[in-house]
């Protein structure tokens, strides 16, 4: 009951108290450093996004107790196989197909409730693995709302760059931006409005909407409508104030926990390929800003990183093969976008770009998915450096230009040419492969805990 549970967090909190108290000579007793609590495990795409999170985030959601999502929204896209059921995640944590698990979507998060229900209604019907979904997801109060209008405002905005500059930024056009825009000059809402008071929350989104069509008169708002579909859906069971549950969770008895990121470090509205990336912080730092901790409990933090490098849409990619080995990276990966069904643009493994990623995110081991698309390859390449104007720099550039002239330097290593699909151990792997394997650790400093060489759950060796 709600009174024996009361009084559980009560002994946990005296627990607490006890153990931060040291008693002093004079009988004085005074709080030592405090106890940091359970530690969170990450996990994040260290290139443009598609490296298989969703696989690894799969793999650890076994056992974990709570899934969250931080940044982000529908512009996401991660695929999950169980027992030969595909089921596609944008908004929900993929982790919920545990059923044992807690989802929390994050402050940072923004929802777009039409959206989630709709995701979580269509995976219901893939399988078994969502019952119940409703009594396991919270979502934090203070995470922004994606209206319908801002996804149409996404739309017209992609028409206008690609009028006037003649080329648009490549959104997935769930509105994402527009909405982080709101968010960012202080006129967004939020769950904690819709729930609040009606009448004013009715009034502001009149007002955020009247603003958006003397921006864009050719935007078609139906205001009522939309306001009448967000007060059907009953969300309150889910909502918390999302600090306060954080930091439960954190603090309460040892509870495994999960993050799993969306999109990818070169990606990151502050450290990616600008102004041709997401909205969002999705590096580590959009970890503690999108669900409200602090940074003393990130643990484990696992970069993904795919055997070969993919970018959808455009904007400086330096690795890219536009050439009969891009095309055999697209076909044999099956390279198109979960979120928008865009083909990817393929090429080489680019290290210094994980390298990059590494810097900003300190990566403590990696999940090197997709080895096994390499597999009839005579040759691999492998960027190692970049050279601009004849010069090797020693960092990732931060402008698109500087970017588009980057010369890459490849090391080239032997192909193993052998199906890998069937390992399951590092040792049953080829010795090329093992060698691949091996160079990537030694470049970057960081080891690989995993290697996925297949589209199913058991299809990832674990190294340690």
């Amino acid at each position: 009951s709600e009174r024996e549970r009361e009084r559980e967090r009560e002994r946990e909190r005296a627990a607490l108290t006890e153990q931060h108290r040291s008693h002093g000579e004079d009988g004085t007793s005074r709080v030592t450093s405090p106890r940091v609590g359970n530690k969170v495990t990450v996990v994040l795409g260290a290139q443009w996004g598609d490296e298989g999170k969703g696989k690894v985030v799969d793999l650890l959601a076994q056992d974990a107790d709570m899934v969250c999502r931080c940044q982000g929204g529908n512009n996401a896209g991660h695929t999950v196989v169980v027992d030969s059921v595909e089921y596609d995640f944008h908004l929900l944590p993929s982790g919920i197909i545990n059923p044992k698990v807690t989802a929390f979507i994050g402050n940072g998060v923004v929802i777009h409730l039409p959206g989630l229900f709709e995701e979580a209604e269509k995976n219901m019907r893939k399988g078994k693995g969502l019952e119940g979904w409703e009594s396991r997801l919270i979502i934090s109060d203070r995470a922004h709302i994606v209206f319908d209008f801002h996804q149409a405002v996404d739309g017209v905005q992609e028409q206008e760059r690609q009028q006037q500059a003649g080329k648009n930024l490549g959104t997935t056009k769930k509105g994402i931006g527009p909405v982080y825009s709101a968010k960012a000059a202080r006129s967004g809402l939020r769950i904690c409005d819709l729930l609040a008071d009606f009448q004013e929350f009715s009034e502001r989104f009149k007002h955020l909407a009247s603003q958006y069509k003397s921006m864009y008169p050719s935007l078609e708002i139906d205001v009522d409508g939309e306001l009448e579909k967000l007060k059907v859906r009953s969300l309150d069971p889910m909502v918390r104030d999302g600090v306060f549950f954080m930091y439960e969770a954190l603090h309460g008895p040892p509870k495994k926990i999960l993050v799993e990121g969306a999109n990818a470090a070169l990606l990151d509205i502050d450290f990616g390929t600008y102004p041709f990336v997401t909205s969002s912080n999705c590096t580590v730092g959009g970890v503690c800003t999108g669900l409200g901790m602090p940074p003393q409990n990130v643990g484990e933090v696992y970069g993904v990183v795919k055997a070969y490098t993919t970018r959808v849409g455009i904007g400086a990619f330096p690795a890219e093969q536009n050439n009969e080995i891009g095309e055999l990276l697209q076909s044999r990966g099956k390279e198109v976008g979960v979120t928008t069904g865009r083909k990817r643009r393929c090429g080489w493994l680019d290290l210094v770009l994980i390298k990059y990623a590494h810097m900003i995110n300190g990566f403590t081991a990696i999940a090197l998915t997709k080895l096994d698309i390499l597999d009839v390859l005579p040759e691999i390449k492998v960027g190692v450096a970049y050279k601009v104007d004849g010069e090797i720099i020693p960092h990732f550039p931060a402008n698109q230009e500087v970017l588009q002239k980057v010369e890459v330097q490849y090391e080239t290593l032997p192909g193993w040419k052998t199906d890998t699909s069937a390992a399951r151990t590092f040792d049953e792997l080829p010795e090329n492969a093992q060698k691949y394997v091996c160079y990537i650790e030694d470049h970057l400093g960081v080891p690989v805990k995993w290697i996925g060489v297949g589209k199913s759950r058991e299809s990832m060796i674990q190294l340690f």
